[in-house]
């Protein structure tokens, strides 16, 4: 078989081909180069010479040729990554206004399959959580650029979320491995609504698509059991793992000691901060987006044990109006502070309610607001008095899922947008806050919560290091010379841990901890470019003047002298 075609699949002028059989339909290559492309418009017959004259219904980005079927269709592989490019710079167009980056660079988009004959387009978008509020937005959105790509006919996206997993995975007990956020409902002082606030939260994230557990850790008065009412009351252990199996309630895994059979605990604080240890830790969560712990009142031994035997993502804060709430309620706040948990959001229970037409404050105003003023928390949300609220809490049926499209319901389904928000931009603030840019030979930070982004050179970093193995804790001698640690030493991993530091293991074995703080405190190169102020420069037609500060290959130099060199360089730059 002989093809004669001018093969411009991108134009619509007439397109022509000829068959013969003269061949005895010879070159098989020929047959499914022919067959490829015109397949579906103009189908072959393997009679008689024929001439046939074909206008395409619209421009298909991938040409097609005899010697691109004779060397295994390189030249459709390139034409179809070539769409494939195009498909993405589309999907760029649309900008997550969380992260403040387009789905691309977010890795969102995955599966990118193409149909050259028909023109269809099907894609994936991961988004970071189930529960994600805009998600339908990024549906429509995605449909729309692609199916305005010329050569589309058809787009199909299907949706979905990354798996369950925690940021810090290595420092997760064993069933906490499949749970990616861990948020504190706290308050820090009794009978301001914490329970009420953390019950309705989880069951507003369940209802936005995300798999939930609550973990009740007052072990003195337990209120989840009052709460809930799922069928089997009782926590069940597996014998060969010693591990405890939640219970469950419309889809939510609940723990609590009210569930262990044992009611209201009375014992000692050593033994209570055991409890809930093993009750957290051994507990088989499986998968969660959300696990939500319902604080005990305080900031003691318990407050502290939760906090730092799991890393908490986010902590919301319940308060009510009274002045007296305010006071623990900063306490709790500033505990938090100091264990590096981002509190996100403040809820003012119990605020006011309605009635003649007149807006009434019976607990006064303020306390709220005055939080979030004094400790920098973005958000705050006000829970009217109601009276079907706490019934719904004593009666064992959540507000929002008795009302679901309830004023209380929307109130919480703000809150949960805003949880879901927060934990996912943190998330990924820590997950990117200390990296090694190989390209620059320096270790790039950027603290969460911070703008400011420099680096450092490796070795300095490991020069800094405060452990026992570095320094003396009696003497406070300096026991890593500066000597030790070779000019070109590279980390070999960057991981996070918790929210306040990294773990950096180098090469001959050692994992350091670097606090956000101390990594602040050390002296910074200067020389590397900066790509955004590369961009303005070439935009604006000039250069960046730079100031090379190398580090230096004197061996004998002490480590101090190291930072005065480094700090006189600056001055001499300003």
């Amino acid at each position: 078989m002989v093809v004669q075609s001018l093969f411009g699949v991108r134009h619509k002028a007439p397109l022509f081909y000829h068959t013969s059989s003269s061949s005895a339909h010879g070159d098989e290559c020929s047959r499914k180069a022919v067959s490829m492309v015109f397949s579906k418009y103009m189908p072959l017959k393997e009679n008689e010479s024929t001439m046939v004259e074909r206008r395409f219904r619209y421009p298909i980005p991938f040409s097609v040729s005899c010697k691109a079927a004779s060397t295994n269709g390189t030249s459709a592989e390139t034409s179809i990554a070539s769409a494939k490019k195009d498909v993405l710079k589309a999907l760029s167009q649309i900008i997550d206004p969380d992260f403040g980056t387009d789905i691309v660079s977010c890795g969102f988009v995955k599966d990118i399959e193409l149909d050259e004959i028909s023109g269809e387009v099907s894609f994936r978008l991961e988004l970071t959580t189930p529960a994600c509020p805009i998600k339908d937005m990024f549906e429509q959105q995605a449909n729309d650029v692609v199916a305005a790509l010329p050569w589309v006919q058809k787009v199909s996206v299907t949706m979905s979320a990354q798996p369950a997993k925690p940021v810090f995975m290595e420092e997760m007990p064993t069933g906490l491995k499949a749970v990616s956020n861990i948020i504190a409902v706290s308050s820090c002082k009794g009978g301001v609504g914490k329970s009420t606030v953390a019950v309705n939260l989880a069951y507003t994230l369940a209802g936005m698509g995300a798999r939930v557990g609550i973990f009740d850790a007052d072990v003195y008065g337990p209120s989840l059991p009052t709460m809930v009412s799922p069928e089997n009351r009782q926590l069940q252990m597996v014998p060969e793992t010693k591990s405890i199996i939640p219970t469950e309630y419309l889809g939510v895994k609940l723990v609590s000691f009210g569930f262990a059979g044992q009611g209201r605990a009375i014992m000692r604080g050593p033994m209570v901060s055991g409890v809930i240890n093993q009750l957290l830790t051994t507990t088989e969560w499986g998968e969660l987006d959300y696990l939500l712990i319902d604080m005990p009142p305080g900031t003691g031994d318990i407050q502290l044990t939760l906090c730092q035997v799991v890393p908490l993502t986010a902590a919301v804060i319940v308060t009510t109006p009274q002045k007296l709430a305010f006071i623990d309620v900063a306490k709790g706040v500033r505990m938090f502070s100091k264990l590096k948990v981002p509190c996100v959001a403040v809820v003012e229970n119990m605020c006011h309610f309605d009635a003649d037409g007149k807006r009434y404050y019976p607990f006064g105003k303020g306390s709220g607001s005055q939080v979030v003023q004094q400790f920098g928390i973005p958000y705050l949300f006000e829970l009217p008095i109601r009276p079907a609220l706490s019934a719904s809490g004593d009666c064992g049926n959540p507000e929002v899922v008795n009302k679901p499209q309830g004023d209380i319901a929307k109130i919480f389904s703000d809150i949960g947008v805003c949880v879901v928000q927060q934990c996912a931009k943190l998330r990924q603030q820590v997950s990117t806050a200390v990296a090694y840019d190989k390209t620059n030979q320096a270790i790039r930070v950027k603290v969460p919560g911070s703008d400011e982004e420099f680096f450092l050179h490796p070795a300095t970093v490991r020069r800094n290091d405060r452990s026992a193995q570095s320094v003396d804790e009696w003497t406070g001698e300096q026991k890593l010379q500066y000597t030790d640690v070779p000019e070109d030493i590279e980390p070999e991993s960057i991981r996070p841990m918790g929210n306040y530091a990294v773990s950096i293991t180098w090469p001959d074995g050692f994992s350091q901890v670097a606090p956000y703080d101390q990594l602040q405190g050390i002296e910074r190169l200067v020389d590397i470019p900066n790509p955004a102020l590369q961009k303005n420069d070439v935009a604006n037609g000039t250069s960046t003047n730079q100031i090379q500060v190398k580090p230096s290959t004197d061996k004998s130099r002490t480590a101090a002298g190291a930072i005065l060199e480094h700090a006189s360089a600056l001055k001499e730059m300003k």
